[in-house]
């Protein structure tokens, strides 16, 4: 059954590999820092083995999964006033396409359900007061955060060149069909 998706319902991931390492740092990171207060008593070792599980998965999920599972890039640049300008790319329309929908349901659904496993632990660092894990726990969502918003406007901006493409395609047939009925004349 087809339901108007280009792969079929019961395909498989294209590329498993780099599925593993986007949901690997993320569970790690999470996991460490669930776990790690049975193994360690020192917040230091916590804080800093945490945020560098977070800042791989944010270095991978921007610079590696972002490309291969949804075909889109981003970055963001301070020019010369000193003011930030937000970078995207995505592939083209025809290749967008033709990503896996496997993939790209993992991708989407790890940032978010990453980002809310993050503020659920928050919410208890809160209510145990724990004022520290609340740090450890505000680096890691505000990465998570980054590459959500990241990717959010660079999907936008993925829609917006493929309706300009359309509208562009459009009219040039538009104008050329006009043109060919005015020589027949």
């Amino acid at each position: 059954m087809d339901f108007g998706q280009s792969q079929p319902v019961g395909e498989n991931y294209a590329n498993p590999k780099t599925c593993f390492f986007h949901v690997l740092f993320k569970a790690a990171a999470l996991a460490f820092y669930i776990l790690s207060t049975l193994f360690f008593n020192s917040f230091v070792i916590i804080f800093v083995v945490t945020v560098v599980l977070v800042a791989l998965d944010f270095w991978v999920v921007k610079n590696v999964t972002g490309r291969i599972l949804v075909g889109l890039r981003w970055w963001n640049e301070i020019n010369e006033q000193g003011e930030s300008i937000w970078r995207f790319e995505s592939l083209d329309q025809q290749s967008l396409a033709r990503m896996n929908k496997k993939d790209s349901w993992l991708f989407w659904w790890t940032l978010y359900l990453n980002a809310a496993a993050w503020i659920i632990l928050g919410i208890f660092s809160i209510i145990r007061l724990e004022v520290d894990y609340v740090l450890v726990v505000a680096v890691c969502l505000s990465l998570s955060i980054a590459n959500i918003v990241g990717f959010t406007k660079c999907r936008k901006d993925a829609k917006k060149q493929i309706q300009a493409f359309a509208s562009q395609t459009i009219a040039s047939h538009f104008s050329s069909t006009v043109q060919s009925a005015f020589s027949v004349v």
